[in-house]
This record gives C-alpha cells, sequence and structure tokens, in this order.
C-alpha cells in the first residue's frame, strides 16, 4: 500500500476521532433487515474502538483503513479522464464492516492475496486501463480485452453504472490517496467481469479471487487506478 495512503488513512483515522466516534454512512444497509448491527470492539464497544483496537495488535492506520465507500465522496468530473491499473483496489461498504475485516486480517494482507493472484492472470498497466468521457461515455481495456460504452455515476452513493455490448456491470468509486480512484464490485460483478477479459471460466487464479471477495461481508473487490 502506498505511503500517500497511508497518510490518509492516517488523516481518515484523525477526523474520526475528533468526532468523537463514527456514524452510519447514508444509503448503507448494514444487515439484511436493514438495521444497524455492531461491530465486536476491544475496549470503548465503539466501532471506533475496534478499528483502533485492529491497529494496536499490529496494523498501522494504512492498513487497516483501505476505504469506505461512500465516506468520501467523489463528483462525477473527477473521473472524467484515463486511468491505468495500479493493482488490486478493496473498500467496505460501512465502518462496521471493516472493523470486522479489520479484526481477522489487515486490509493490506487482503491486498497481497489478490496482488498474487491478479498477477497470475496477467494485469498491468498496459492492458488494463479505462477512460472516462464528459458525455457519458467510457472505454476501457480489462486484460487487452476492449469493452467500452456508456457511464452513469450516482455520487450520493458513489455508485457507478457502465453498460456495454459485451457486458454490463455495476461498481462503487472512491478516492485512493490524493489523485487515484479505486473502481470495485461486489463479488459475482467482479467474477463475470473477470472470467469474460479471461476468456475462460474455472482459472484456479479467478477462482481464489472471488474465495477472497466473498470471504468479508461488506468487502468490494476491484483495482486501484492512477492517472
Amino acid at each position: 500500500m502506498k505511503k500517500v495512503k497511508v497518510l490518509v488513512a492516517a488523516a481518515a483515522v484523525t477526523v474520526l476521532v475528533s468526532c468523537g466516534g463514527v456514524g452510519s454512512l447514508s444509503g448503507i444497509t448494514q444487515n439484511g433487515n436493514g438495521a444497524s448491527t455492531s461491530a465486536q470492539t476491544s475496549s470503548s464497544g465503539s466501532v471506533l474502538g475496534g478499528i483502533l483496537g485492529a491497529i494496536t495488535n499490529g496494523e498501522t492506520a494504512g492498513n487497516v483503513i483501505a476505504g469506505i465507500i461512500g465516506l468520501d465522496k467523489l463528483s462525477a468530473n473527477q473521473l472524467v479522464g484515463s486511468w491505468k491499473y495500479d493493482g488490486p483496489g478493496i473498500a467496505f461498504t460501512s465502518e462496521n464492516a471493516l472493523a470486522k475485516a479489520s479484526g481477522q486480517v489487515g486490509a493490506t494482507q487482503i491486498e497481497e492475496k489478490l496482488k498474487s493472484q491478479y498477477a497470475k492472470l496477467g494485469f498491468n498497466s498496459s492492458n488494463t486501463t479505462i477512460s472516462f468521457t464528459e458525455d457519458g461515455k467510457f472505454k476501457a481495456k480489462i486484460l487487452g480485452r476492449s469493452w467500452e460504452g456508456s457511464w452513469t455515476y450516482d455520487a450520493s452513493n458513489s455508485k457507478i453504472t457502465m453498460k456495454g455490448l459485451i457486458l454490463s456491470v455495476n461498481g462503487y468509486v472512491t478516492r485512493n490517496g490524493l489523485s487515484g480512484i479505486s473502481l470495485v464490485f461486489e463479488a459475482k460483478k467482479l467474477l463475470t467481469l473477470l472470467q469474460v477479459a479471461a476468456s475462460m471460466s474455472g482459472n484456479t487464479a479467478i477462482e481464489t479471487v472471488g474465495e477472497i471477495s466473498k470471504s468479508y461481508d461488506g468487502l468490494r473487490v476491484g483495482f486501484d487506478l492512477s492517472k
């Protein structure tokens, strides 16, 4: 995980502490009933306590806080431009999901597991790119396979919809460091995208990515992108 990402994560912790805790995020259902769930915490009984407890157990702020969907909203204009693959990306649907996952394994460890599988699939900055235009069009290459169509973005919940002839998917966008973004998906959508791009099913690397992305409730997996 990049140093700049660590700094951003540390800043996020500072903001959370200064606010006295973490509230539920707008538009995010935290369990199947739509009710708010509580995370297991180390001392304070709060979600923030659970996150900080994980940090004191050997995780740095950058390792624990990878990103929470909707916490730091991006505008559609900030997505416009050309982006290239910069590694596997992860994000969480809520602070509760983040605290729960960080109690089991750090965000850095999840990304390291993904990195080895992405390398087996052959992802790099040349064969995986995407460009968003102001008029709602996108052109992408995923593992060298072309994909283009239209895109729409709902900044209120950080949700992006990409519709093409080959494939249409819904995903989420989070900030990655000072100038990058993470484009992440639900497990089923990510597997569909990988299978289409790799032109195969039953690939062990794809299956492993699928298992990782389904292992933690509220985890979304995809790509870190930079300009």
